[in-house]
């Protein structure tokens, strides 16, 4: 399989592979469109030069014609018999129609450049052939001759084919290297990160990453650390839950367990039976109630989008679940009062219901005999609730956790000696669910105040 690193260096190459072809073919098209014609235009100028110059020059023509070849020049002469001369270096080539030759002798210029055809710039351009040259009438001694002139491209420019190809082949394994280099700094702080995944895997959060790179891994990076401490504070609060969990599961068993053993061998008289029975009760309701949350929760979880919305009067939905507990808060003494107007809300009716009841049921548990409860609520841009009373309150230091899930306050406290540190966490869901906000405020001995928000 291959890694990271030889992907990135392979990408690079052959990035810098496909770019130089490109290159090579869009400078071939410009040479093509623009340099062929200028490069041709110039040889012209030079053959007619040299033409020029003989009819002022004394030198029999071979001399003549010697001493231009040396000069880097390639010349091929033929007379009107279609006997040709050489001049300087030979071309590859001698092969020329008859009829181009016949032109040449009456007069005409032949534009041998323009019209080569080569499909590759450098053989364009380096093509040693007759046919890829200019050529010219000259008078020699009366007689009108074709003069074929092309410069000699390997010697005038033969070192720079050499230095262009040291050029191209040194750019492309200095760029290969310096990838190489650099895709090992790319990869450095991605095999740390696997790294630390692994030991996230294996339940190791203490991990330490580079953060300080102002680029899209030191973000990653950042994330990360702020992922593993997130999953460490959560892997915490499974721990400390499960063991809450664990206990307030063993205690009511051990006790079911304990008073239904002392029934069944008949050990005790029928009074203590009836008291053994409805201490039974009372811990079958305890577990009942731990699983009907830890359930509600684990459905909130998986059915985000599965509430059934409805329009519905909040209001006397409220005065119900008030009603449905009215046993439990006379049976403390406790004083409720509520102030709910007319209102209409489109939400799910069951889901709401568990808001008031948990929230309700809260208040109840933590307030002491003879306190007092107060509902309330309000109708400007958006729905508001309270609920308040005097209980006991919640320290301040643990207000903002208390609706983290599994999240149990101060265990020394009564406020949550029955608590499992679910019934916040669903009231929360179900708040979210329905686009709304839920927030508390609270201070010691003087009671806690919950504000539910929803959208009309």
């Amino acid at each position: 399989m291959k890694t990271l690193y030889v992907r990135i260096v392979a990408t690079f190459a052959l990035i810098a592979l496909v770019s130089g072809v490109i290159a090579f073919f869009i400078s071939n098209l410009y040479y093509q469109i623009k340099l062929k014609d200028y490069n041709e235009g110039k040889i012209l100028e030079i053959a007619n030069e040299i033409t020029t110059l003989y009819k002022h020059s004394d030198q029999p023509i071979d001399d003549f014609l010697m001493n231009v070849a040396n000069m880097n020049f390639q010349l091929y002469l033929v007379d009107q018999n279609m006997k040709g001369s050489k001049f300087g270096d030979e071309f590859r080539h001698y092969e020329m129609d008859e009829d181009i030759i016949h032109s040449i002798l009456n007069g005409h210029t032949y534009h041998g450049i323009s019209e080569f055809q080569s499909s590759l710039f450098v053989t364009g351009f380096f093509k040693d052939d007759i046919k890829n040259s200019i050529g010219v009438p000259i008078i020699v001694d009366g007689e009108t001759q074709a003069l074929f002139v092309r410069p000699n491209v390997e010697k005038q420019f033969g070192e720079m084919r050499i230095v262009f190809s040291l050029l191209l082949g040194f750019t492309f394994f200095i760029s290969l290297a310096l990838i190489t280099l650099f895709a090992t700094f790319l990869v450095r702080p991605i095999k740390k990160l696997t790294r630390a995944t692994r030991k996230i895997a294996g339940g190791n959060y203490d991990i330490q990453l580079e953060s300080n790179r102002a680029d899209e891994i030191g973000d990653l990076a950042r994330d990360f650390g702020l992922m593993a401490k997130s999953l460490k504070k959560l892997d915490d609060m499974r721990q400390e839950f499960v063991a809450n969990v664990s206990h307030e599961i063993q205690s009511p068993l051990t006790s079911i367990r304990g008073f239904t053993k002392a029934i069944r061998t008949k050990s005790v008289s029928p009074e203590q039976a009836d008291q053994y029975l409805e201490i039974i009760e009372k811990e079958s309701m305890r577990l009942s109630s731990l699983s009907k949350q830890l359930l509600m929760l684990s459905s909130l979880d998986k059915q985000v989008k599965a509430i059934n919305r409805e329009a519905f009067r909040l209001d006397e939905q409220i005065r119900e679940v008030v009603l449905l507990m009215e046993w439990e808060w006379s049976g403390k003494g406790l004083n409720l009062a509520i102030d709910l107007p007319t209102i209409v809300v489109e939400a799910d009716h069951q889901l709401l219901q568990q808001v008031w009841t948990n929230l309700l049921a809260n208040s109840i548990k933590f307030t002491e005999e003879s306190g007092s409860i107060y509902i309330s609520a309000v109708v400007d841009k958006e729905i508001i609730v309270t609920v308040r009373d005097t209980g006991i309150g919640i320290p301040e230091t643990e207000i903002s956790h208390i609706f983290d899930r599994f999240y149990m306050a101060d265990k020394s406290r009564n406020r949550t000696k029955s608590g499992s540190g679910l019934g916040l966490s669903v009231v929360k869901k179900i708040i979210d669910l329905h686009d709304g906000e839920i927030s508390a405020r609270s201070q010691l001995g003087e009671g806690t105040e919950f504000i539910v928000r929803l959208p009309l």
